[in-house]
């Protein structure tokens, strides 16, 4: 691991982008809605295709908020005395503990509730994170459907080593030409999907199993969303200026997002999204490192934001058999009590979120995201005499690292 990205003038950029933490709440819960429609709660065909209007986009946006989002946060909390083994360690200790956990519960439900077999080489696959290199929709959906992504963000973690060694040795003047470059080949991608031997049609979201594959959950192909990601951490870490302020990014985002379900389904997928994303997420860490407050850096945004990965893995779990338990797909609902329910199963998801989060993440990451040794050092340099303190000991976690790691 090296420096992160300085320049003139910026060494004492802040650390913590809260603003940024605030929105991963916010792409956890378009992801929540995506999945909360297609339960099928609406009795009434009018409030079912609003709900479907509303809510289709937000699961691909969401999840292609987070990877590009990883990108950008571990680039900027990069730090020069940082190992290779200790950032791997710190985001194995990340992921892990909520998706074994949350594994084991659904390898229960599955079997005792829904009655389904229990399928040992799927379970391996799952186990280990290696479900979506799998072109299989049934491997990568199956136990808990929404880890699949986490098998995406296993292979940025252990590419980003080598990957930050060449992103730092872009020059400045050539990093928007670079992030041109890198979205130019997201939208070359689609071009191969008619390669795969695949084309059957996936009815639910009416796409090609090679285009969801391929364009969406193969992980060799979203790491560009991620190295995307890593080039605007540099571009606002240098202070090169961006086309649009927070107002405009979010502007061209809602406009893609309305646009996004016309397009083919090889570009709404992802394609489309990614540059509107992208510069959504440099101009809200361009206005953290301004000082600028808004309501995404506030008490209770940054809260829901740190429980955001916790409300990802556990969400499908807690819809699905949720569900169950008010006589599933059998039973539909008036326009409120669908509402009601929703809102029942998001509160339930949050409670959720939020005890996972307290007993299991956060200690976890507390007691063994860092070395012994590490913690050692630290212990001892905050204890040092004033002048041999004045070197600053390097944080056990650095504050930004993402929570997911959507999706």
């Amino acid at each position: 691991m090296t420096d992160r990205p300085t320049r003139s003038g910026t060494a004492a950029r802040p650390s913590r982008l809260p603003a940024l933490t605030g929105m991963r709440f916010i792409a956890a819960a378009l992801v929540f809605f995506f999945h909360a429609n297609f339960e099928g709660f609406f009795a009434d065909a009018g409030s079912a295709s609003v709900m479907k209007s509303l809510s289709y986009q937000g699961g691909w946006t969401g999840v292609g908020f987070f990877f590009i989002l990883s990108g950008f946060v571990l680039a900027w909390s990069a730090r020069a005395d940082d190992t290779t083994g200790s950032f791997l360690r710190r985001r194995l200790f990340k992921i892990y503990p909520l998706h074994l956990l949350t594994f084991a519960v659904a390898a229960v439900l599955l079997v005792t509730v829904a009655g389904m077999p229990f399928e040992g080489g799927n379970a391996l696959l799952q186990l280990f994170l290696l479900q979506s290199w799998s072109p299989d929709i049934f491997v990568r959906s199956s136990f808990n459907g929404v880890a699949w992504s986490l098998s995406c963000e296993l292979l940025f973690y252990a590419l980003f080593p080598v990957l930050w060694r060449l992103v730092r040795r872009i020059r400045p003047e050539r990093l928007w030409a670079a992030a041109a470059a890198v979205a130019a080949a997201v939208f070359a991608v689609p071009l191969f999907a008619p390669l795969l031997s695949d084309q059957s049609l996936i009815p639910v979201v009416n796409i090609k199993a090679s285009e969801m594959w391929l364009t969406y959950q193969f992980p060799a192909t979203r790491v560009l969303d991620f190295v995307f990601g890593m080039i605007l951490a540099r571009v606002v870490a240098e202070g090169r200026r961006l086309p649009l302020n927070f107002g405009g990014a979010l502007l061209l985002t809602l406009a893609a997002y309305v646009v996004a379900p016309f397009l083919p389904a090889s570009y709404h997928l992802t394609a489309i999204m990614l540059v509107p994303l992208g510069l959504l997420i440099a101009a809200a860490a361009q206005g953290d490192t301004r000082g600028k407050r808004s309501w995404l850096s506030g008490r209770a945004m940054v809260w829901l934001g740190e429980v955001s990965f916790a409300m990802y893995i556990s969400h499908q779990l807690v819809l699905g058999y949720g569900h169950r338990i008010f006589g599933g797909y059998t039973v539909l609902w008036g326009t409120g009590q669908a509402i009601g329910l929703i809102a029942l199963f998001l509160a339930s998801t949050l409670l959720v979120s939020w005890l996972l989060f307290t007993l299991v993440e956060r200690p976890v990451m507390r007691r063994f995201g860092t070395s012994r040794a590490r913690r050692a050092a630290q212990a001892a340099a905050r204890t040092a005499p004033p002048v041999a303190a004045s070197r600053p000991a390097p944080s056990a976690v650095p504050a930004e690292e993402p929570q997911l790691s959507l999706r």
